[in-house]
């Protein structure tokens, strides 16, 4: 029984075709196109005002030399989001609950921004390894944990939008399989279960916008560190 909870978050796949590709690309079909006429479109210009309002928030903190990553950054940050809410539709799968997929994301741009650093300001990027003013016993061993700790930054993005929408996920179904099972016996309980379901999926839903915008900020702040 508890097996088949798990079997959501496993890749499915039709006539042998792995269905996480057609997951992955179909963020790209449903954003439209803008057109000729793109003023005069109401959807265009929703997605217009969400992508400039979201582009300038992202781009605060970055100095003029990070403003060159505000179109992968961006395009990032529409396609974890699109994923992420397609994935809370029924009988749909969500590819970002695949570990593989978060750290292929997460590791290339991570190890971006420290080659970035390394290359245009190798000793300020080497100087977050030692902290200014530390006793010189400590030094070794403090070098030791900051190397430590950069190196986990991508297991942590990974993991971290992972965990939480897996948790989510799998929360949901314990839950709407209790209201199912309650119903023919205690229908009441099943009544006040499915009320909390509801209220989890809106918590669900806000989740799915906010570790995909926290997967994007954490990115930029790695790549403030090195620019």
């Amino acid at each position: 029984m508890m097996t088949s909870f798990f079997d959501q978050f496993a890749s499915p796949s039709f006539l042998g075709i792995p269905l996480i590709s057609i997951a992955i690309a179909l963020p790209w079909v449903m954003f439209p196109t803008p057109p000729a006429r793109w003023v005069n479109n109401r959807l265009i210009t929703l997605q217009t005002w969400f992508i400039n309002r979201f582009t300038n928030q992202l781009l605060l903190p970055l100095n003029v030399g990070g403003h060159k990553w505000a179109l992968l950054l961006t395009s990032l940050m529409t396609f974890l989001l699109t994923i992420n809410m397609l994935g809370l539709l029924p009988y749909t799968f969500t590819p970002t609950t695949q570990l593989s997929l978060n750290m292929g994301l997460a590791v290339p741009l991570w190890l971006a921004t420290v080659i970035i650093g390394m290359r245009n300001q190798p000793t300020a990027a080497l100087g977050h390894l030692l902290p200014e003013g530390t006793p010189l016993p400590l030094i070794p061993v403090l070098i030791i944990i900051e190397t430590i700790s950069l190196f986990i930054r991508p297991l942590a993005l990974g993991v971290r939008l992972t965990a939480n929408l897996t948790a989510g996920h799998l929360l949901i179904q314990l839950i709407a399989t209790a209201a199912f099972v309650l119903l023919p016996m205690m229908p009441v309980v099943a009544i006040s279960t499915a009320t909390v379901l509801f209220l989890l999926t809106l918590l669900e839903v806000a989740v799915a916008m906010i570790q995909a915008y926290v997967f994007v900020l954490l990115l930029s702040l790695y790549l403030q560190e090195n620019v």
